[in-house]
């Protein structure tokens, strides 16, 4: 039974394996084997031991894969566009060669992207660096009304220590001075100026007016004389407020001592008394001289000052004082539209240097303030001197020592 299996067996093999890889027929001059036989015998063996069944299902199964293979390639188009292998490798290329691209091109991106911001970041360095070396007009501007105020400071100077010379010889009734003669000298002296320049409608009517009534009636005792706009307009109206200065200083300079008056011993002692005076009156006649000087029109304006003017309505002019040209660098930085509008586009580095330049300003006016406060405090030295010298009195009057001479010897 055992033999009669194994040959059934592989008698079925032979046949299956003819069937199923298709066999190719015996030639005549090869051995032969009768295969009806044998397939009889092996489909008898199949069907006793249930083998036939399990190729059946086996061939269902087939069917049925196929069958949803076929299916699934003519969901995928089988036949326009090729097999599923065939697509899905060409698919999967495609996705890889498009993230390459995408790669290649987002460096572009951004080696570009990076460029321009390198570009634009030197671009704006170059511009900072342009705004901080190239000083602004205003820069400029201020720097012609530093070197203008300076200039009329030292002109100032100038004018007030020329009159302030002129004064003192005056007070000290010097040899060429009304004074030098006596009282009434320099009472027709101080006459003659008035009645010749200032006269009024009373001195007229008087009959001391040589030209009739003035057309600056008694400018010389008024205020407006010595501190009006700012700036004397013209020579004349710094002689004004030098006469101003004469009748509110010292209008008559007492006459001087000469000859026999300086040998006497009372001459003397007046001679002291008057070199004081002649001390406190420099003193005083120079600061009112001073306050001169600093408004007598000694610079051009700049065109920025000559504007400033006119924005303010003020009256055009060409030359102004050291007082005016330090009004108008500290009033056109609060007031002055132009200015104000300019400094809103300035530059950072700009609005430094313009702080600077105001910084200098100001260190500039309160070292001039200093200076006007060293002559208060001498004249308040002065005064107080004056008020010690006139409320001291002695004890008691002391007698006069007698001065014997020695004698001499044998």
């Amino acid at each position: 039974m055992r033999r009669l299996t194994l040959a059934s067996s592989t008698a079925l093999g032979i046949v299956v394996g003819g069937v199923l890889f298709n066999a190719p027929r015996a030639l005549a001059d090869l051995p032969t084997i009768d295969f009806a036989s044998l397939v009889q015998q092996a489909k008898a063996f199949a069907q006793e031991t249930g083998i036939l069944d399990v190729l059946n299902t086996i061939n269902t199964v087939q069917t049925t894969i196929n069958n949803g293979i076929s299916d699934l390639n003519k969901a995928l188009g089988v036949g326009t566009f090729g097999d599923v292998q065939t697509l899905l490798q060409q698919g999967f290329t495609q996705t890889a060669n498009y993230a390459k691209a995408q790669v290649g091109a987002l460096t572009q991106l951004f080696d570009a992207s990076n460029t321009a911001n390198a570009r634009f970041q030197r671009d704006m360095r170059n511009a900072q660096i342009r705004d901080e070396h190239t000083p602004s007009p205003l820069a400029c501007s201020s720097l012609d009304g530093g070197v203008s105020t300076q200039s009329a400071g030292m002109q100032a100077f100038t004018v007030a220590a020329t009159i302030a010379h002129i004064h003192d010889l005056r007070a000290a009734a010097s040899v060429g001075m009304p004074s030098h003669f006596g009282q009434a000298q320099a009472v027709a002296s101080m006459s003659a100026e008035h009645n010749g320049l200032y006269c009024n409608a009373d001195d007229d009517a008087a009959g001391v007016c040589p030209s009739g009534v003035s057309n600056i009636q008694d400018a010389d005792q008024q205020m407006l004389s010595l501190f009006g706009s700012g700036t004397y307009k013209d020579q004349a109206a710094v002689n004004t407020a030098k006469d101003y200065a004469i009748n509110l200083i010292q209008p008559l300079a007492p006459p001087a001592l000469r000859g026999d008056q300086l040998a006497s011993t009372a001459g003397q002692d007046a001679a002291v008394r008057r070199h004081s005076y002649n001390a406190r009156m420099s003193l005083a006649q120079s600061f009112v001289d001073t306050a001169i000087g600093m408004q007598t029109p000694s610079v051009p304006l700049t065109p920025i000052q000559a504007q400033f003017l006119k924005n303010m309505g003020l009256p055009a002019q060409a030359n102004g004082s050291w007082l005016q040209v330090l009004q108008i660098e500290a009033e056109r930085r609060i007031s002055d539209v132009t200015w104000n509008a300019n400094l809103q586009s300035m530059p950072p580095a700009s609005v430094q240097r313009e702080i600077a330049s105001e910084m200098a300003m100001n260190n500039y006016l309160m070292f001039q303030n200093y200076k006007m406060q060293m002559m208060h405090a001498t004249i308040d030295a002065a005064h107080l001197a004056e008020d010690t010298e006139r409320e001291f009195m002695p004890t008691i009057r002391m007698p006069t020592p007698s001065m014997v001479a020695a004698s001499s010897g044998p």
